[in-house]
């Protein structure tokens, strides 16, 4: 879960959803709801990855699941999180600075930020995947 579900929420959900294959059901949310990055979409797709598919959902559109986990993936969504009725969720939570956030005008330098995010997020994903499953 991030804030808008749009780009970091997004990139761990692909990475866990390639990770576990039929080991879990992954979802990703938000507290607002933005739609898909392109530029998330692009980095994830260089990476093998193909998001394009997923859709930006609100958590409220989650609330009936009993998680195991949930994963926020930014400070804002860890501090706003509602109540999720999941009784034995394991609540992680890893800040990923929002490559959206920053006003770069280079393209190349822009793609870098997301790249950046994106090899993080890949990274923690593995790291989750080897302490948990």
């Amino acid at each position: 879960m991030c804030t808008g579900n749009s780009c970091r929420s997004q990139m761990a959900h692909g990475y866990l959803r390639k990770l576990l294959l039929e080991q879990a059901n992954i979802y990703s949310a938000g507290i607002e709801k933005y739609g898909l990055n392109p530029y998330a979409v692009s980095v994830m797709k260089m990476d093998g990855i193909d998001i394009s598919s997923n859709s930006s959902n609100l958590i409220d559109e989650y609330m009936s699941i009993e998680f195991d986990y949930i994963i926020t993936v930014c400070d804002h969504a860890n501090e706003t999180c509602p109540y999720i009725p999941s009784k034995n969720a394991l609540r992680i939570h890893k800040n990923f600075i929002d490559p959206s956030a920053t006003k770069i005008e280079d393209e190349d330098e822009k793609t870098l930020k997301y790249v950046n995010c994106r090899d993080e997020i890949r990274d923690f994903c593995i790291d989750f995947k080897q302490k948990n499953f």
